[in-house]
C-alpha cells in the first residue's frame, strides 16, 4: 500500500521543543532546584573477581561532611536485575544494591553521601578494602570449560521467567529454535560456505551521562528525578531493591542528553533513594565520564553462519550460532542474543534455518541494551556471508538481495519461533519498501559502474552494501497509554507516559493527535513523562515509542473527537453526529457556520450538562511490523598504510509513513553515523586484568565532524496498515549497516575481508599483508 496524504501528519514542522532547549530553557534533571543537596558517589572494584574480606569504613565515616557509608552489610538484600524491562524482566535476577563479591573492575564495592562531591570521593579514598583476588574469565569462548570459575555462585540468583539459565556453568540464557532440515538445506547448496565474525565492544557515548537526583516530598515519598528512558520501570525496581512499596516512590523523567539505550538500565535509582531515605536530604548523584564508559555496554558477540545457495541463487540453509558476551551481569543477556536471530534471519526466506544461541557471564564490564541490540552483532555476519554467497555464484550482490529478501504477503517460522524471551507471534508482511530501497541506493551510489572498475596501485576504491530490517516494539508485551484532555480555548493537554529522549517523540505524537481533532500540533501540549501524572508505558526502547504509543495518542483523540463531536450535536440540535468532520479549529456540517471547538469546551465547562471532555486509552500490538533498509558505503583504502576513509554513505529506508520527514531523516543520519563510528573507530582496549584503558574522549575516539563522509538519507515510503497513519520504526535499523557495508567496499576494493571491527588501520594492513597485497 503507498503512501497516503495527510494534513499535519508526513509534514516537517518544528519539534516542539526545539526552540526552547536552543535558548537552553527546559530543564535536565541536574538542573532541578534542590536546597542544600548531598552528593552521592560510589566506590569501584579494581579487581575483576574478588572478595571483599575485610571492608573497614571508620575514616571515611569520620571525615567532616560525610554523612553515611554504604557497604553490603548495612543495605537491603533483594535479588534483581537493572535491565529495565517488562515485568517479569527477561534477564537473570543476579544484583544486588551492593554484594560482598566484586565481578568486573568498576563494580560496586561502597557508596557514600556527602556535603560536596569533592568530600564523598575524598571519604571513597579513605575506605580501607581487603580483598580475595579470585580467577577472572576475560575470554567469553572460555567460559563455559571445565573447571572455569563461577561468578555467579549466590544461591540467591533466579531467571524470573523459564528460560535457560545456569549460572554453574556462567550460561547466562540459550535459545535453541529450528525450522527444516539442515542436512537437505546443505545437501541441496551448490555451494556452502561457514565463517564466524566477532562485533566488538562498544559505549553508547550520550552527551549527558547517567544521573538521578531525589528528595523527600511533602507526603514522605521519595520523588526522583532521572535521566531514564524507562521510568515505569525504574519505578518498579527500585522499589523491588530497596524493598519497599512501590507507592513511595514517583519518578519524573526531565529533558534527557540523549540515551541510545544505556538509559534503559537502572543504575542510580536504586542508591539515590536509599542515600534520601537514609539523611531525609536531596540527594544528587551522576556517573563521571569514565564511569559512564563502562556502565553499560554493547554485548560483544561472536557469529557464526553456515548457509547454502544453489547457482541460479536461491538460499537453501541458514544455520546462525551466536555467543554473547553479557559480562558480568545478566542484563538483556537473553533479549539481546535472541534478537540476533529474530531480526535477521527472516529477511531472507529459507526452508532450512537454524538458530542457536548462548549468553555467558565474564567478568568484564556488563552489556545491555544498544541501538540496535542484537541485530547490530549478527548483521555483520549475515550481510558479509550474503555478499560472499553471491559472488561466488558470480552473482551482484545487489542482484542476489534483490532475488532473496523477503517481501510482502511473505513470513517466517522464526516470527513465531523466537520472541522477547518466549515464543513470538506469527507476522505476515504487509508492507515492504527494501526492493525500492535497492533500487535507488543503487543510483544514488553509482553501483554498476563502480562494481564493474578494477582495481590497482597504492589506493584502491570500492562499493559495498547491505540490506536490513528490524522491528517495531514487542509484540503482546509492550503496552502504551495515553491521557488527553481539552481546555477552555480548545487547546489540549495530553499526558504520555512515552519517553522522548531527544528523538522527537513528543513533536511527532502532537501531530499525530493534531490530525486527529482538526488542529495544528502547537495545539496540543505534551506532557511526559511522570509516574505519578501521566499514564503507563513501557518507555522508549525496542522501537517501540512512535509505532505502539502513537496508536494510543491516535485512540485516545478519537474518543476526544467523538465526544467533541457529541456536544457539537447537543449545540446545534441536532440528532446525529453524521456529516460532522473537524477541521481548522472548528466542527464543520452541512447548512451551519464552523463552530470553534473553543466554544464547544466552554458549552461542555461551564453552560450545559457540563462536564470534562476527556479521555484514556491503552494499546498493545500482535505484531512487530519491520521497516527496511539498504546501506551503501563507498571507501578508498590506502594500500600502502591500511588506513580506509568512507568517501560516501548511502541510506534508503522504508519506515512506512515518516510522520515527520525531517526527524526521520534526522533520526537515519544519526544512526548512521553511530554505525560508521563503530565500524571505523570505537574499541575498547582491555589489560589482561580486565581493565578498560581508554574510558574517556580523549583516547575512546567516535566520528567527529571532520571524520563524516557525505551521508544521503533516503526515504521510501510505503503503508504499514497496522501503524499509527501507516507508520513503522525508524530510529534503530540504521546502526546495523556500518560494519556490513563497510566490509563488503573494503572487500570489493582490496579482495581481503575483514571479520573483526574496528577497521583501524594497523587490523587493515595486517589483513593486507597476510593476503600479501602490500
Amino acid at each position: 500500500m503507498k503512501k497516503k496524504e495527510f494534513r499535519v501528519v508526513g509534514k516537517s514542522v518544528h519539534k516542539i521543543d526545539g526552540l526552547t532547549l536552543a535558548c537552553g530553557l527546559p530543564k535536565f534533571a541536574e538542573d532541578m532546584p534542590f536546597k542544600d543537596p548531598l552528593y552521592g558517589k560510589i566506590l569501584a572494584s579494581p579487581f575483576a573477581h574478588a572478595i571483599i574480606k575485610e571492608i573497614d569504613t571508620s575514616k571515611a565515616e569520620k571525615l567532616a561532611g560525610v554523612h553515611k557509608v554504604f557497604t553490603y552489610k548495612n543495605v537491603p538484600r533483594h535479588v534483581h536485575t537493572t535491565a529495565g524491562q517488562g515485568y517479569p524482566e527477561p534477564s537473570p535476577y543476579d544484583t544486588f544494591i551492593l554484594d560482598k563479591k566484586m565481578r568486573f573492575v568498576g563494580d560496586r564495592v561502597a557508596a557514600v553521601v556527602a556535603d560536596t562531591p569533592e568530600i564523598a570521593e575524598q571519604a571513597c579514598r579513605l575506605i580501607k578494602v581487603k580483598y580475595k583476588e579470585l580467577p577472572a574469565i576475560l575470554d567469553p569462548r572460555k567460559a563455559q570449560d571445565t573447571g572455569a570459575p563461577v561468578i555467579h555462585d549466590e544461591p540467591e540468583a533466579y531467571h524470573p521467567i523459564s528460560a535457560k539459565y545456569d549460572p554453574k556453568h556462567n550460561l547466562a540464557a540459550e535459545v535453541k529454535v529450528c525450522a527444516g532440515d539442515l542436512k537437505k538445506g546443505e545437501k541441496q547448496a551448490d555451494v556452502v560456505i561457514e565463517d564466524t565474525y566477532y562485533a566488538h565492544y562498544a559505549q553508547h557515548c550520550p552527551i549527558e551521562p547517567h544521573i538521578c537526583c531525589g528528595e523527600l516530598d511533602h507526603n514522605n515519598r521519595i520523588l526522583l528525578y532521572s535521566s531514564t528512558q524507562v521510568p515505569f520501570h525504574a519505578r518498579r525496581i527500585t522499589a523491588q531493591a530497596l524493598g519497599i512499596p512501590l507507592k513511595r516512590i514517583r519518578v519524573v523523567k526531565p529533558r534527557i542528553g540523549g540515551g541510545f539505550g544505556t538509559k534503559q538500565e537502572v543504575l542510580l535509582e536504586d542508591l539515590c533513594a536509599l542515600m534520601v531515605l537514609e539523611t531525609r536530604r536531596p540527594v544528587i548523584m551522576k556517573l563521571t565520564r569514565p564511569e559512564e564508559f563502562i556502565s553499560r555496554t554493547r554485548h560483544p558477540m561472536y557469529t557464526t553462519i553456515k548457509a547454502g545457495v544453489k547457482k541460479n541463487g536461491d538460499i537453501t540453509l541458514l544455520d546462525m550460532r551466536v555467543l554473547s558476551n553479557t559480562g558480568a551481569y545478566g542484563s538483556h543477556a537473553l533479549t539481546v542474543m535472541s534478537n540476533a536471530g529474530s531480526k535477521v534471519l527472516p529477511l531472507y526466506p529459507c526452508d532450512n534455518v537454524n538458530f542457536h544461541g548462548q549468553t555467558v557471564y565474564t567478568n568484564l564490564p556488563v552489556g545491555g541494551a544498544y541501538r540496535g541490540y542484537g541485530a547490530t552483532q549478527s548483521y555483520f555476519a549475515m550481510e558479509c556471508i550474503i555478499d560472499d554467497l553471491a559472488c561466488a555464484i558470480g552473482m551482484d550482490p545487489a542482484e542476489f538481495r534483490l532475488r532473496n529478501h523477503i517481501k510482502e504477503n511473505q513470513t517466517s517460522p522464526i516470527f513465531k519461533a523466537l520472541g522477547e524471551g518466549r515464543e513470538g507471534n506469527e507476522m505476515y508482511i504487509r508492507s515492504c519498501g527494501l526492493t525500492e530501497c535497492i533500487k535507488l541506493g543503487m543510483r544514488e551510489i553509482g553501483w554498476k559502474e563502480k562494481r564493474k572498475k578494477k582495481n590497482a596501485g597504492r589506493f584502491r576504491r570500492g562499493v559495498g552494501m547491505c540490506a536490513l530490517m528490524q522491528g517495531s516494539s514487542i509484540p503482546d508485551i509492550d503496552m502504551g497509554a495515553v491521557f488527553i484532555k481539552i481546555n477552555d480555548d480548545g487547546s489540549f493537554n495530553m499526558n504520555l507516559g512515552a519517553t522522548d529522549l531527544g528523538t522527537g517523540s513528543d513533536t511527532i505524537f502532537a501531530q499525530m493527535a493534531a490530525e486527529v481533532l482538526g488542529v495544528e500540533p502547537e495545539d496540543i501540549i505534551v506532557y511526559s513523562s511522570d509516574t505519578d501524572m501521566t499514564p503507563f508505558d513501557v518507555g522508549a526502547y525496542a522501537s517501540s515509542t512512535t509505532y505502539l504509543s502513537g496508536q494510543a495518542v491516535i485512540k485516545t483523540a478519537e474518543g476526544i473527537r467523538d465526544q467533541i463531536l457529541n456536544v457539537a450535536k447537543e449545540i446545534l440540535g441536532l440528532d446525529t453526529t453524521k456529516g460532522m468532520r473537524l477541521e481548522g479549529k472548528a466542527v464543520h456540517v452541512k447548512g451551519f457556520d464552523p463552530l470553534p471547538i473553543s466554544e464547544i469546551a466552554c458549552h461542555s465547562l461551564y453552560s450545559h450538562n457540563q462536564h470534562q471532555i476527556q479521555d484514556a486509552k491503552s494499546h498493545i500490538t500482535k505484531v512487530s511490523p519491520p521497516p527496511f533498509s539498504a546501506h551503501f558505503a563507498e571507501v578508498e583504502v590506502d594500500t600502502w598504510t591500511g588506513q580506509v576513509k568512507v568517501l560516501k554513505y548511502v541510506a534508503a529506508i522504508d519506515c512506512g509513513t515518516a510522520i515527520n520527514p525531517q526527524l526521520a531523516e534526522g533520526q537515519t543520519e544519526g544512526a548512521v553515523a553511530n554505525g560508521i563510528s563503530y565500524a571505523m573507530w570505537e574499541q575498547f582496549v582491555f589489560n589482561d586484568k580486565g581493565k578498560v584503558l581508554n574510558n574517556s574522549f580523549g583516547n575512546y575516539h567516535i566520528m567527529r565532524t571532520v571524520d563524516m563522509p557525505e551521508i544521503k538519507t533516503i526515504l521510501v515510503p510505503t503503508y504499514e496498515p497496522t501503524g499509527p497513519f501507516g507508520a513503522k520504526s525508524v530510529s534503530e535499523i540504521s546502526i546495523n549497516g556500518g560494519l556490513p557495508a563497510i566490509s563488503n567496499a573494503i572487500l570489493h576494493a582490496t579482495g581481503i575481508r575483514m571479520k573483526e571491527g574496528p577497521f583501524t588501520p594497523d587490523r587493515v594492513y595486517k589483513a593486507l599483508k597476510k593476503a600479501k597485497i602490500v
